[in-house]
């Protein structure tokens, strides 16, 4: 197969979804590789080590939607690609699709087969650990007086206390983030909704760390005496209410620092989304660190774990093709996102109350052992097509 590696041209993204490493493999394998030219550049690595592994280095990323028919890259696809996508043509990305509703309108009209990376790993993405630990250190670069903050640092200096810091939410990306805060001598509170989770953090910390059951409560009565808050939070896209209100914001300190890393709107009202290039911004006299894509001031460590966990995905759709992929592998197949113009993907048909078809049903494979995977939130949809031609 000829598999193209795009350059990412999302604002202040500089991850690439694959290194040397993995087009070596995929060229093993007999297959052809085509990669953009400098797509790798600010992960810190350079055309000629992509030329060494055997890929073919082409001069722009049209070539590769042109000519390639299994095509990946790292974040969601732009406007200005739209125009290049072919029909049939395997895409896959982080596309977030429950919240990027014309992307999703243009994959199926394109009639594209694409897969949202997001959804498709089994042990957690790399990018949710290089999200936690990344935002957790922005956050404290935030805090410098320099930025906005109040200037407090991290472990404190002789009789200056350091930075109380709340984590909300404990996954992978709450985790990450708070070995960084406790490692850096900060104070850390950790919120979230499940004691199991809260004991088993407390325990890996030696009770170094204090912890308390995520609700409107704890939270107003905590953030007074919040130095920072790390949201690691995957709020529901469909909520009625907020995490953390414009009032409890207010109710914080001037010059504290509220990082979202999750970076979804309905979770903290004061929210919009910011770029590397600006990275912050003001509010109730509290400075927010909002960055979409935080994981791409790492992009070097982050490129190398990221395209490392990605490579069986790419070469069990290529050598199984994408009905047998999605056999062997219930969370590549839970990631189907759309097939040749229809949604498969259930938690964009509830947000965005459009009908989708289940990726199992429509690939044919309802009858055969099927690898299990939980389904990836707590949205439900039944609004399915009527009629399905394929």
């Amino acid at each position: 197969m000829k598999f193209g590696i795009l350059k990412d041209i999302k604002n202040g993204e500089y991850r690439v979804i694959a290194t040397p490493t993995e087009v070596g493999i995929l060229i093993a394998d007999g297959n052809e590789v085509l990669i953009c030219s400098g797509a790798g550049f600010k992960a810190g690595f350079d055309d000629a080590d992509y030329a060494k592994a055997g890929a073919v280095v082409v001069d722009d990323n049209e070539t590769i939607w042109r000519e390639c028919d299994f095509v990946a890259k790292v974040k969601e696809i732009e406007p200005s690609e739209y125009e290049m996508l072919r029909e049939g043509q395997i895409i896959y990305t982080c596309i977030h699709p429950a919240a990027h509703k014309e992307e999703v309108d243009v994959l199926l009209d394109k009639k594209v087969i694409a897969f949202t990376a997001e959804d498709s790993h089994r042990f957690g993405s790399p990018n949710c650990e290089a999200a936690g630990k990344a935002g957790a250190f922005m956050g404290l670069w935030s805090m410098m007086s320099i930025n906005g903050g109040s200037g407090k640092f991290a472990s404190g200096l002789a009789g200056a206390p350091g930075v109380r810091a709340v984590v909300c939410g404990c996954g992978i990306v709450g985790r990450a983030a708070i070995e960084v805060l406790v490692n850096m001598g900060c104070q850390v509170t950790v919120a979230d909704v499940n004691v199991g989770v809260l004991r088993d953090i407390s325990s890996k910390y030696n009770g170094k760390i204090s912890t308390m059951i995520s609700n409107r409560i704890n939270m107003q009565n905590i953030l007074p005496s919040t130095d920072m808050v790390v949201n690691c939070v995957r709020w529901p896209k469909d909520a009625t209410e907020y995490m953390i209100d414009r009032a409890m914001v207010a109710s914080m300190k001037r010059g504290s620092v509220i990082v979202d890393i999750s970076n979804d709107y309905g979770c903290i009202e004061t929210f919009h989304e910011t770029t590397h290039e600006n990275p912050t911004y003001i509010e109730e006299g509290v400075v927010h660190y909002c960055v979409s894509n935080i994981p791409g001031a790492i992009a070097g460590s982050t490129s190398v774990s990221y395209a490392a966990s990605v490579l069986p995905h790419f070469r069990n759709i290529i050598n199984n093709g994408v009905a047998g992929a999605c056999v062997k592998d219930g969370f590549l197949r839970r990631s189907l996102t759309v097939y040749r113009g229809y949604l498969t993907h259930e938690e964009t048909s509830g947000i965005q109350n459009r009908p989708w078809i289940p990726p199992e049903k429509i690939l044919g494979i309802e009858d055969q052992k099927l690898d299990p995977a939980p389904k990836t939130t707590l949205t439900r949809s039944d609004n399915f097509y009527e009629k399905v031609d394929i």
